[in-house]
């Protein structure tokens, strides 16, 4: 149990690491958005590749804007904040739970 328990503390610290770099993503997309930046820019295509699915999907289920403002990035990092503190934390916490023996 206390390999177990090492295992889901690495792997909540990892999630972790992986949900801030996509909400930083998702901030530097929204600030793009904002320019008018050459669509054939490598960055620029790296950023729009990774979001914009996801961004997609929450157009299409959720589609808020107000005077030309799109939401989905402030719903998208509201959901990674969701998942950070929810599932980062039961996982820290179960892997605490299991390492220790309690």
């Amino acid at each position: 149990m206390f390999i177990l328990g090492h295992f889901f503390n690495a792997l909540a610290i990892v999630l972790h690491y992986g949900l801030v770099l996509y909400m930083w993503i998702i901030i530097a997309s929204a600030v793009i958005s904002w320019v008018n930046a050459d669509p054939y820019n490598p960055i620029v295509r790296f950023l729009y590749n990774t979001t914009e699915p996801v961004l997609y999907r929450v157009r299409r289920l959720l589609p808020i804007q107000l005077g030309g403002l799109d939401f989905s990035p402030i719903i998208i990092i509201l959901i990674i904040m969701f998942l950070d503190s929810f599932l980062v934390g039961s996982l820290q916490g179960l892997g605490f739970r299991l390492a220790t023996g309690r």
